[in-house]
């Protein structure tokens, strides 16, 4: 007989589909209110776009060099090509189920907070109009993922795909943590130029070259971080405490009933780099949650 999930450690995914209901709440994006379409990026549009849209006969004023040789040679009669503005927002949720982020204290491990986060915000995008993927990071080094697609489906998709590589982390909690840079020169690879990647992570691990792949990145792509952090890491309570996983493994923690003097040098570090970064403690629910994600609009 199978145990029954565990709340907080194992991730539900008929929950995460739940967290629909949230974003339903908010009103729109400035992103969205702004763009050319929906679930387009607000960006400067220039030239006539790349997508073919229609051909039609030829009127003065046309640019010559839309004239379509196969309608005009076949037809005697000159017709141009119309294109449209194909850019709409991909976006791309990281998440890290490393075993770093499989710790909790209180109401859920990191991991489990990190994947409402990034479920939160793939609803809010789909519901824009934009394309979600997702990159699933776990011990073993071969990252699940999901391309950018749109629609309700393709959200219930990508949530199913969260949910089997968070169970298969689980069981990977006694390996060293793959380090992060890596994981995001492989997400900016699967993105279109102009799209989104949200990462959702504790940092622990970054790698040696982590500074120089997200400045490279973010020449290319858009980069946010929502940076989950467990309580016992911001206000552990002065002790040692001694803990066992489901493995077996077991050891003690120290706490120091304060919290860690001057600014989290996570945050100053992503700072520098110029990302966006969003501070979520995992002992939020969903629901404390969501307004936080809203001012990830205004940072795209």
């Amino acid at each position: 007989m199978d145990a029954l999930p565990v709340p907080g450690v194992d991730l539900d995914a008929a929950a995460l589909l739940g967290l629909r209901h949230l974003t339903r709440r908010a009103a729109p994006s400035r992103a969205t209110r702004l763009a050319a379409r929906p679930g387009g990026i607000v960006t400067r549009r220039r030239g006539r776009g790349s997508e073919i849209d229609d051909v039609r006969l030829w009127a003065d004023g046309d640019d010559i060099r839309h004239i379509d040789r196969n309608s005009t040679a076949r037809t005697g009669v000159p017709h141009v090509r119309t294109f449209r503005d194909e850019r709409e927002r991909a976006v791309l949720l990281v998440a890290d189920f490393r075993p770093s982020m499989l710790f909790g204290t209180k109401r859920a491990f990191r991991s489990v907070a990190a994947a409402e986060a990034l479920t939160l915000v793939g609803w809010r995008a789909s519901g824009e109009g934009g394309r979600i993927g997702l990159l699933a990071a776990t011990a073993d080094g071969e990252p699940d993922f999901v391309r950018p697609k749109g629609g309700e489906r393709a959200m219930t998709g990508m949530v199913g795909v969260m949910a089997r590589a968070h169970a298969r982390a689980l069981t990977q909690s006694d390996r060293a943590d793959p380090p992060l840079d890596a994981l995001i020169e492989t997400a900016v690879g699967a993105l279109p130029r102009g799209g989104h990647l949200v990462l959702a992570s504790g940092l622990d691990g970054p790698g040696a070259r982590f500074d120089e792949v997200v400045k490279a990145a973010m020449s290319r792509v858009s980069v946010s971080v929502l940076l989950i952090a467990d309580a016992f890491e911001t206000r552990a309570p002065k002790g040692v405490y001694a803990f066992l996983t489901r493995e077996g493994r077991s050891g003690w923690l120290s706490g120091r009933d304060e919290r860690p003097a001057g600014p989290d040098p996570r945050v100053e570090r992503l700072n520098a780099l110029g990302v966006p970064v969003f501070p979520i403690d995992s002992d939020l629910g969903a629901e404390r949650v969501a307004p936080l994600l809203e001012r990830l609009d205004a940072a795209r």
